[in-house]
C-alpha cells in the first residue's frame, strides 16, 4: 500500500470513529468516558426530532382509520386518542422519570432482570425495537416515493421507480446523520414547522367545507345509524378496529430514545438529571395533544368530505386523504406544496427512528460484549443502518402496505413492555393504585398486540428475524471478545496498595490464585505449601493470594476495585468480576504498571474436559482459568519480555 493510500485510510478512520468522545459522554454509568461538549438542544427542538416520526403519520392515519373503521372513523379515533392521553402518557412520563439517559423500557427492564436471562431478555426486546425504527425509515421513505410519483406535476419518467427513489432518499438520510446530530435536529425544526403549519391550514379548510355543507354532515349521521344502529354498538365496534389504529401511537418509544438530546438544568446528575426529565415530559405531553387535535379533526373532515371508495387500494385518497382534500379544496398549486412537505417528513421520519437505533445499540451491544468496540460510535452505526434499511427495501420493493405490519408489531410491542416495566415499578414499590392503573393500560396494549399479531403474523415473522440476527451476531461478538482484559479500571484500595508496593520493593511481586470457599487459614497454608513445593518459590519471598469472586457473569465489563482480606496470617486480594480469567490478567497488569515489576502468578490445572471448561469460561467466567489467563496476556501484551510470568504446578 502507497504512503497516500495509508493516509486517505488514516484520515477515513479518524473521521469515522472521530465522535467517540460524544457517545462516550451520554452512556450511563461506568461506561461513561469524558468527551468534547455535548450539543443538547432544548425540549421543544427535540420534539421536533421524534416529531417528524409522530406528526408524518398524519399523511395515512386518516385514510387507515377510514378502511378500518368506515364512518366511525372519528369514534375509533377518539378512542385512539383516549387510550394516547390517559394509557400511553402517563406509561411513558414515567418511563422518562425511571430512565433519563435514554434506554426507555429497555432500560428499565435490564434493572429489572439480572444475569444471563436478563441480557436474553433485553435482546429480544431490541430485536423488536429494530424492527421498529427500521421499517420506520423504509416504510416512511416509501410512502415519500408514493407521494412523489403520485403528484400530478411529477414527470411520468419517475412513474413506476419507487424503490430507486426510496433508496435515494434513504441514502440523503443516512448523510445527514454521518454529518451529525445537531444538523439532523435543526432540519427536524424547520419540516415540523412547516408541516403542522399547512395541516392547520388544510384543517381549518375542511371544517370550513363541513360547515358549509351541513348536509354532508347529516348524511354521514345517518349512515351511522343504518350501519352501526344503536350508540353502544358504535362504541363496540370502535374498541374492536382500535388495534388497526395503533400506528397513531408510534412517537413515544423514539420521544424517550431521544432524552439525551435535551438540555438539562444546572442541578441535573447523571443519576437524576431533573431538568432533562421535565423537558422530556413536556416533549411528550406537547407532542400527545398536537397529536390528538389533528388525529381528531382530520378523521372527521376526511370521513365527511371524501367518498368512501376513494380510501381503497388504487383509491385517489388511499394513504393520502389530507393531501387529498388539499388539492380537492385548495387546488393544485397549494396541493403540490402539501405534497412537498409531506414528502419531506416522512423523508425524515426515518431521523427520530435513526436517533432512537444511535442511542439504543451503543447502550447495550458493547456493554455485554455482544458488538465491537467501534459499534459506540455514530457514524459506523449509521453506515450499518442504511445498509440495512437498504436490504429491507429491496425485498419488500418499497411497497408501504407490504411493511405496515412488521411496523404495528414493532411499535405495539415495545408500547407494551413499557406499560409492563411501570408497573413492575409501581408494584416494586409499593404504588398500589398506580399499579391498578398501569396495570390496566398493560392489559389493553397486550390485547392489541396480540389482536395484531393473529391478523397480520407477517409483521411477527420480520421481527422474529431481527431477533435472531441480533442474538447470532450477539453471541458471535461474545465469544470472538472473550480473550479481552474486559476491565474498565482497576483500582487497588490503599492496603492493597500498600501491600504490594512493599513486595515490589523486596524484589518480586508474586501472586496466588485461590478459589474462594470458606477462608479458613489451613485452606492458605495447604495452597502455600503446595505452590512453593510445586512451583519452586523460594520460602524467604512473601506471597499474596488473589481470589476472584464472579458476581454476574453475563456483564462484559466491569470496574475492578482490589481491596484486602485477611485470613490469620495470610493476605488476600478480593475482587468483585464478571469472569475469573480476563480479572486476573487485568490485575496482574495494572500490578505491572504500578510498580514496574511484572508479577509472577501461580495457578493450579483445572480438572474435567477442556471443551466444557470453555463453555463455563465464555458463560459463567470461570473454567479453564490457567491458559485462558495466558491468552490474554499474550494478546494484550505483544512482547513477552513485558508481560507477566504465569506458572502452572503440575
Amino acid at each position: 500500500m502507497t504512503t497516500t493510500e495509508e493516509r486517505s485510510r488514516s484520515r477515513f478512520a479518524t473521521w469515522l470513529l472521530e465522535d467517540a468522545g460524544e457517545r462516550h459522554s451520554q452512556l450511563p454509568g461506568p461506561m461513561a468516558k469524558p468527551g468534547p461538549k455535548e450539543h443538547r438542544q432544548p425540549w421543544w427542538k427535540v420534539m421536533c426530532l421524534t416529531g417528524v416520526d409522530y406528526f408524518s403519520t398524519l399523511g395515512y392515519q386518516p385514510g387507515i382509520a377510514a378502511l378500518a373503521a368506515g364512518v366511525l372513523s372519528p369514534l375509533a379515533t377518539i378512542v385512539l386518542v383516549a387510550l394516547t392521553l390517559l394509557g400511553a402518557l402517563p406509561v411513558y412520563r414515567r418511563v422518562a422519570r425511571e430512565s433519563p439517559n435514554g434506554g426507555g423500557s429497555i432500560a428499565m427492564f435490564a434493572d429489572f432482570l439480572p444475569a444471563w436471562w436478563g441480557k436474553i431478555f433485553i435482546l429480544v426486546l431490541l430485536g423488536f425495537a429494530a424492527t421498529d425504527f427500521t421499517i420506520t425509515m423504509t416504510l416512511s421513505a416509501a410512502d415519500g416515493a408514493a407521494h412523489i410519483v403520485e403528484n400530478p406535476f411529477v414527470p411520468a419518467a419517475l412513474h413506476g421507480h419507487n424503490l430507486a427513489i426510496t433508496l435515494v432518499l434513504l441514502a440523503l438520510l443516512a448523510a445527514v446523520f454521518l454529518k451529525g446530530f445537531s444538523e439532523a435536529i435543526g432540519i427536524a425544526v424547520v419540516l415540523v414547522g412547516v408541516y403542522l403549519s399547512l395541516n392547520v391550514v388544510v384543517a381549518v379548510t375542511g371544517i370550513a367545507q363541513v360547515l358549509r355543507q351541513p348536509e354532508l354532515v347529516g348524511d354521514w349521521t345517518d349512515l351511522l345509524t343504518t350501519q352501526h344502529g344503536s350508540p353502544l354498538a358504535m362504541i363496540g365496534v370502535a374498541l374492536l378496529v382500535f388495534p388497526k389504529l395503533a400506528l397513531g401511537l408510534s412517537g413515544f418509544e423514539t420521544g424517550v430514545a431521544v432524552m439525551p438530546q435535551i438540555k438539562g438544568g444546572p442541578g441535573d446528575t447523571r443519576e437524576f438529571p431533573r431538568g432533562r426529565i421535565i423537558g422530556a415530559r413536556k416533549l411528550l405531553t406537547t407532542a400527545a395533544l398536537i397529536m390528538s387535535c389533528f388525529l381528531i379533526v382530520s378523521s372527521l373532515i376526511t370521513t365527511i368530505l371524501i367518498p368512501q371508495a376513494a380510501f381503497e387500494p388504487g383509491g385517489a385518497a388511499n394513504g393520502r386523504a389530507l393531501a387529498y382534500l388539499a388539492h380537492e379544496h385548495l387546488g393544485n398549486a397549494f396541493g403540490t406544496v402539501y405534497d412537498v412537505s409531506t414528502i419531506a417528513i416522512l423523508w425524515f421520519a426515518g431521523a427520530s427512528a435513526m436517533a432512537g437505533l444511535l442511542n439504543l445499540v451503543p447502550r447495550y451491544l458493547p456493554r455485554f460484549g455482544m458488538a465491537p468496540e467501534w459499534a459506540r460510535q455514530i457514524r459506523p452505526l449509521v453506515l450499518v443502518f442504511a445498509v440495512v434499511s437498504f436490504g429491507i427495501t429491496w425485498y419488500f420493493d418499497a411497497s408501504v402496505d407490504a411493511q405496515g405490519a412488521a411496523y404495528a408489531t414493532g411499535v405495539l410491542v415495545l408500547i407494551t413492555s413499557a406499560a409492563v416495566a411501570v408497573t413492575v415499578s409501581a408494584w416494586k414499590k409499593g404504588q398500589r393504585s398506580r399499579v391498578l392503573g398501569f396495570g390496566l393500560v398493560s392489559l389493553i396494549f397486550v390485547y392489541t398486540t396480540i389482536d395484531n399479531i393473529i391478523e397480520k403474523p407477517e409483521g411477527v415473522h420480520l421481527a422474529i428475524l431481527f431477533i435472531l440476527a441480533i442474538l447470532v451476531v450477539s453471541f458471535a461478538s461474545r465469544t470472538r471478545r472473550a480473550f479481552e482484559l474486559r476491565a474498565i479500571e482497576v483500582t487497588f484500595d490503599e492496603r492493597a496498595g500498600q501491600l504490594i508496593d512493599e513486595m515490589a520493593a523486596r524484589g518480586e511481586v508474586r501472586i496466588v490464585t485461590h478459589d474462594v470457599d470458606q477462608r479458613q487459614a489451613h485452606e492458605y497454608f495447604e495452597k502455600e505449601a503446595d505452590q512453593r513445593r510445586e512451583s519452586h518459590i523460594p520460602a524467604d519471598d512473601p506471597i499474596l493470594f488473589l481470589e476472584v469472586i464472579v458476581k454476574d457473569p453475563s456483564e462484559f465489563s466491569t470496574e475492578l476495585l482490589v481491596t484486602v482480606v485477611d485470613v490469620g496470617e495470610y493476605h488476600i486480594l478480593s475482587v468483585e468480576a464478571a469472569a475469573v480469567p480476563n480479572s486476573v490478567a487485568a490485575i496482574l497488569l495494572a500490578i505491572r504498571d504500578r510498580t514496574g515489576v511484572p508479577p509472577h502468578v501461580y495457578f493450579e490445572w483445572t480438572e474435567g474436559n477442556p471443551i466444557v471448561n470453555l463453555m463455563r469460561f465464555l458463560f459463567f467466567g470461570e473454567g479453564e482459568v490457567a491458559p485462558v489467563t495466558r491468552e490474554i496476556l499474550r494478546r494484550a501484551v505483544p512482547r513477552r519480555s513485558q508481560r507477566p510470568h504465569v506458572h502452572v504446578d503440575s
